[in-house]
């Protein structure tokens, strides 16, 4: 398949992704299964905000530590589609494993093991599927095919959080005879989540017409592999604008995967929402974000990535420091779905970004470096949050650590010369 004729199918089946994908980031990492873990399973709800960024940052260090090895055997394309079968059932199993975390303190254990699997799962599965982005779509539509995937991925999330609240939660009493004391009604959301992600994930995992690079080194997978990650990682200091967006996604990333990894857990513990208005909240959310990741998609084209990027990051750190000084929920709901419309292109246009710098002989290296460097930090972030959290005995001063990842980021790109290499 050449650049000027992508396989349409293949983009749509790689947008189908991200809808199946979105389920779990949306449901149990922000909006359910977090809330529910802070309010229902932990002694307190700054005890378990602790707990589940100690969590995501021992998930984040595996991932730190496997990323670069994976990215560097998707980049020589050995088995990427094997590959991103497996951490997706891996995502998936423990994702359904979830059904046996009771409402007490017994279950703390069995919840933070089985969320941080299933979070290195979905975590390295990305490695091998933003690999596959420069093979659907030509240069000059690659901001466009990114920012839909991740409108659709919105979408996904909106409609798995729609369908788990009428469903499921919400109903009183609960449909299939779910036991609401032993909260068997949001507990339903792991099976549920993990059946949607595998799913609409088959497409993608069925298709075989997408390029990737060619497999010939001899001498096995790991040797290559890390020769090559090697040569890429030293060549970085003579190409000082993509070490430069590496270095400024790297942070701004961080702090955009900590704000919605404790969002559910923030609305929980300091507002007092119930899992209902979570879930609604949650829906508002996704709306806003996928109309955000949409429209900017075709800005990404006309006026270039870093210009979104910029933009994005910007809104990101005003509203997200808007939203920890207010007191109502009312203001709350406003300023979270003002958030949502920069979360989509922030990471559509980051994507898109890395594909257009990158040249062509290096394209697909850099693209498994980019991957490495979204994960490189994905522990400091929520470490943050949880120690600060603890220490100071307040969500809204844990929270308040999120804020320097956004101003950081947009200082180091903002000088940033991007030259397409389209």
């Amino acid at each position: 398949m050449s650049e000027s004729t992508p396989d349409r199918k293949a983009a749509v089946a790689w947008c189908i992704y991200d809808w199946a994908s979105s389920a779990f980031p949306t449901v149990i990492m922000t909006f359910v299964f977090a809330a529910y873990f802070a309010q229902g399973v932990a002694e307190d709800p700054e005890t378990g905000t602790g707990q589940w960024g100690l969590t995501l940052s021992l998930s984040g260090l595996a991932i730190a530590i496997s990323a670069p090895l994976l990215g560097a055997i998707a980049d020589r394309g050995r088995g990427g589609r094997a590959w991103l079968a497996g951490f997706v059932l891996l995502c998936c199993a423990a994702s359904a494993g979830l059904w046996w975390v009771r409402p007490e303190p017994g279950s703390i254990i069995l919840a933070l093991v089985l969320v941080g699997l299933a979070n290195i799962g979905f975590e390295l599965a990305q490695v091998f599927y933003n690999a596959m982005l420069p093979s659907l779509a030509r240069p000059g539509r690659m901001g466009r095919l990114s920012g839909w995937a991740w409108g659709v991925g919105y979408a996904g999330g909106l409609s798995c959080l729609a369908v788990a609240l009428l469903l499921f939660v919400q109903p009183d009493p609960p449909y299939f005879g779910l036991d609401r004391a032993a909260a068997e009604q949001v507990r339903i959301t792991g099976p549920f989540v993990a059946f949607w992600f595998l799913a609409f994930a088959l497409p993608l995992l069925l298709t075989r017409n997408i390029s990737l690079p060619p497999a010939a080194l001899p001498g096995g997978i790991v040797g290559p592999a890390l020769a090559s990650l090697y040569r890429t990682l030293k060549s970085l200091p003579r190409r000082g604008q993509i070490g430069r967006f590496l270095l400024a996604r790297m942070l701004y990333t961080d702090g955009l995967n900590t704000l919605f990894a404790f969002g559910g857990i923030y609305a929980a513990g300091t507002f007092g929402m119930s899992f209902e208005e979570i879930l609604v909240f949650g829906i508002i959310l996704n709306v806003t974000a996928g109309l955000g990741a949409t429209a900017f998609a075709w800005a990404d084209d006309i006026f270039g990535a870093k210009s979104v990027i910029l933009v994005s990051v910007c809104g990101l750190a005003i509203f997200g420091g808007l939203i920890l000084l207010v007191e109502s929920k009312l203001w709350f709901y406003l300023l979270g779905s003002a958030i949502g419309i920069f979360v989509g292109p922030a990471q559509a246009a980051s994507r898109s970004l890395m594909a257009h710098m990158a040249p062509a002989d290096l394209r697909n290296e850099l693209f498994g470096l980019y991957a490495l460097t979204g994960r490189a930090t994905a522990f400091v972030g929520p470490a943050l949050v949880g120690w600060v959290t603890v220490a100071f005995d307040s969500q809204r001063i844990g929270m308040a650590t999120i804020l320097p990842f956004f101003v950081v980021g947009f200082i180091l790109m903002l000088p940033l010369k991007v030259e397409s290499r389209a």
